[in-house]
């Protein structure tokens, strides 16, 4: 996968196969970067490597370096093509056969392996001649068992390099020879020879040991463990299997032929295509006819239903639940938001925290350190005297029990994890590098059109004179006159006749004749043989319209009169309205100890107004583009980590230049592009959702590296001085990896806070 991001550099995505730990990142990155120009970023638990190149270096060159280092390399299959494999998981195919193909060699290697090590830890089973099965079991283990660790060890050897695999490869043959040595040559082939099992090596006592178990242990467990680790590391990619899924492969197209099939490559925008009940939308699209409830939960998170009518914006990928829907599409292809979520996804799962990159320093020079120190070992404790099998032993132990699988995986299957829990709840964080910013977070600024507010003009309240036609004839008329108005407020009121008219259920709205425009007052129109006025209010109104209009213009909300054959009838306000979730937003960042700060364009009274509502202190209004730029540098300046929340094209200098730049999926694509998070579906109370994913997230990558390293830092010791056998250096090997990946899982389940302790207020309006 290779897009061009500027005339000079490209960036390229290979499937790197053959690394088993953070040594092989480390040397595969090594490779790439001394091409010219050249700087990748291996993830580990994802097998891809994120290559940025200049435009001459061709990806053919990319994959030679990578081959040259010892490993494969390819270009990865789209993600739209590997959704129609048998699997349908979205995972490349490498390795998303994995756990399948080393299954069968694991199950061979656990049945020769058990019998060895139960007769190794059960002296009483030991029976006569029983060292001698235990070698004839052990054989095919070493050989065939431990097959690819030597194979990848003696590829890496070939290009001067050790790795995991070399550690693994060099313990067991020596555990093995040594075992040899001790059968043929050592006295332990007596037939009558009885060997007692314990944790901590032993005395000999003039009879060399076998350390068979530790031949057959460490292949079965590290092939245990690297079994556990695929599965688990394939469950970490569990969202973006589900967003693979979600795509439609076939659409029906309706068109003046009639309707039909097609695949869903060959749709193009502006054709309408049919949706019928329980199917998923092929593309983002309008709906031109029908109506229906969509679910939208496996798209932006959002757990209710979203009504969708003529003239509704659908999004790809969400179902529908209720009626048939005619939809033309507006987006296809690599544009929906369905492609733009999986993409962004993809991205933040190849990219590195700063943790990682530390560790992944730490395992470049680990295992040259570690060949040095068994050799170190082993050379000290026969020089001192001791017995030949006690230090190589202690040698093999060093070599077995040194492993920077758990180092290398620490970081990227938390991040995986994360970024995916976080596809699933409606916010893409675009990288590790936002995802660290969202845990810094102290203060962020709030734009409020669009982001606390809906964006868009609404009725909010109605106010009939006492004696007229009524509120619901008023609105009727009223809705009728401004169908021929593209005025914001004339639009609202529309909307909300028709909307009132469905709920009623009445007649459509009727015809208007004589439509005439009053620029600056209003609208007037004949309907129904009866002259309907929308006007701005003037002159002395009844006194219940009276008090209408004043408590309009306290709020800050925009008043029309409506006028019928003369008479007045009602007053309409039209505002901006809050979304329901703002108030429940802006009080959970400030129970996180973030600072909210509104930064609006609007008047001093309407900014006011709504940062009461919100219980905002540190308020700006009339505010260009240019002046909320100054403000997120001032705010900077003053030593806080900022974070922007916008979703219009005034929004995008601000969001770029702010710590981290927060937009709201229903805004903008200058806005959305300029961010670090996207809040998929508009909803701001998705913020304090994840800048408490991101804490859990930290918190979980700073155990796996602390679990990581003090594993280390204890058992390698207990090896070098002679207190840990190969054997349960092993599974403690084994055991580690597989612990760092558990705990990264559990971020597959988390939850932000439960709906029922948050508070629901009444929606408040206010105006643009």
């Amino acid at each position: 996968m290779t897009n061009e991001t500027t005339s000079l550099e490209v960036v390229t995505d290979l499937a790197v196969g053959g690394m088993t730990c953070a040594a092989c990142v480390k040397r595969v990155e090594k490779k790439l970067g001394r091409l010219d120009g050249v700087t990748a970023s291996v993830n580990l638990a994802t097998g891809r490597a994120r290559v940025h190149h200049p435009a001459e270096v061709l990806p053919e060159q990319l994959v030679a370096a990578v081959e040259q280092a010892g490993y494969t390399a390819a270009l990865p299959e789209p993600l739209q093509d590997r959704r129609s494999r048998p699997d349908g998981d979205g995972t490349d195919g490498e390795a998303g056969q994995e756990p399948g193909r080393e299954r069968g060699r694991l199950a061979v290697t656990a049945l020769l392996s058990v019998p060895v090590l139960v007769l190794s830890m059960v002296p009483a089973w030991q029976f006569r001649n029983w060292q001698w099965l235990c070698f004839v079991l052990a054989a095919p283990v070493v050989v065939w068992g431990a097959w690819p660790f030597h194979q990848r060890a003696a590829r890496a050897l070939r290009h001067s390099a050790a790795t995991m695999d070399t550690l693994v490869s060099l313990g067991v043959l020596a555990s093995f020879l040594w075992s040899s040595y001790a059968l043929f040559l050592g006295g332990a082939g007596d037939p009558g020879m009885r060997m007692p099992f314990t944790l901590v090596p032993a005395a000999s006592g003039g009879t060399a040991h076998i350390y068979l178990e530790a031949a057959v242990g460490v292949p079965l467990f590290v092939l245990a463990g690297r079994y556990l680790e695929a599965r688990a590391r394939r469950g970490t990619g569990v969202a973006l299997r589900s967003l693979a899924r979600l795509a439609a492969k076939e659409v029906a197209v309706r068109d003046g032929a009639g309707e039909h099939l097609i695949p869903i490559e060959e749709l193009r925008v502006g054709q309408v295509f049919v949706v019928r009940p329980g199917e998923r939308v092929a593309a983002d699209g309008t709906v031109t006819e029908g109506s229906s409830a969509v679910d939208l939960s496996l798209v932006t998170g959002e757990s209710e239903p979203a009504e969708a009518g003529p003239g509704t914006a659908v999004v790809g990928g969400c179902v529908n639940v209720g009626g048939l829907l005619l939809v033309r599409a507006t987006a296809v292809g690599a544009d929906t938001q369905l492609a733009r979520i999986t993409c962004l996804v993809t991205e933040a799962q190849a990219g590195k925290a700063r943790a990682q990159r530390l560790a992944d320093k730490v395992a470049g020079v680990f295992v040259p350190v570690v060949l040095t120190l068994a050799a170190t070992v082993l050379g000290f404790w026969l020089g001192a005297g001791a017995d030949v099998q006690a230090a190589v032993t202690a040698s093999v132990a060093v070599l077995v029990v040194a492993c920077p699988c758990a180092l290398g995986l620490a970081t990227p299957t938390a991040l995986m994890a994360a970024t995916g829990r976080g596809a699933q709840l409606g916010v893409l964080v675009s990288g590790p590098r936002p995802l660290e910013g969202l845990r810094h977070l102290d203060a962020v600024v709030l734009d409020k059109t669009g982001t606390l507010t809906s964006g868009h003009m609404s009725v909010t309240r109605v106010t009939a004179v006492p004696g007229g036609i009524g509120e619901e004839e008023t609105i009727r008329l009223a809705g009728a006159v401004e169908q021929g108005s593209e005025h914001p407020l004339g639009r609202a009121v529309t909307a909300y006749a028709r909307r009132t008219a469905q709920a009623a259920p009445r007649q459509p709205l009727p015809d208007v004749s004589g439509f005439t425009a009053l620029p600056g007052h209003g609208v007037r129109g004949h309907v129904e043989e009866r002259l309907v006025e929308v006007l701005i209010p003037d002159g002395a109104l009844p006194a219940p319209l009276a008090e209408a209009l004043a408590a309009a213009e306290a709020s800050a909300r925009t008043p029309v009169m409506v006028r019928v054959d003369g008479e007045t009838q009602a007053i309409i306000e039209v505002g901006d309205v809050l979304r329901s979730g703002s108030y429940r937003a802006v009080d959970r960042l400030k129970r996180l100890g973030i600072r909210p700060v509104l930064a609006t364009g609007d008047h001093e009274a309407l900014a006011r107004t709504v940062a009461a509502d919100l219980r905002i202190e540190d308020v700006h209004a009339r505010c260009t583009p240019e002046d909320k730029a100054a403000l997120v540098r001032a705010l900077r300046a003053e030593g806080h980590r900022v974070a922007v929340v916008g979703d219009g094209v005034n929004d995008a200098a601000a969001l770029a230049g702010a710590d981290l730049g927060i937009a709201m999926g229903t805004g903008t694509d200058v806005a959305i592009g300029a961010a670090d998070v996207t809040l998929v579906r508009g909803d701001i109370d998705a913020l304090a959702d994840a800048v408490r994913l991101s804490r859990s997230t930290l918190a979980t990558i700073r155990a796996n590296l602390l679990w990581a390293f003090g594993y280390n830092v204890l058992t390698v010791p207990l090896a070098m001085v002679g207190l840990l056998n190969p054997m349960p250096a092993a599974a403690a090997m084994s055991v580690s990896s597989v612990l760092v990946v558990a705990n990264s899982l559990r971020l597959r389940t988390w939850r932000p806070s439960p709906s029922h302790d948050r508070r629901r207020p009444s929606p408040v309006r206010v105006t643009r």
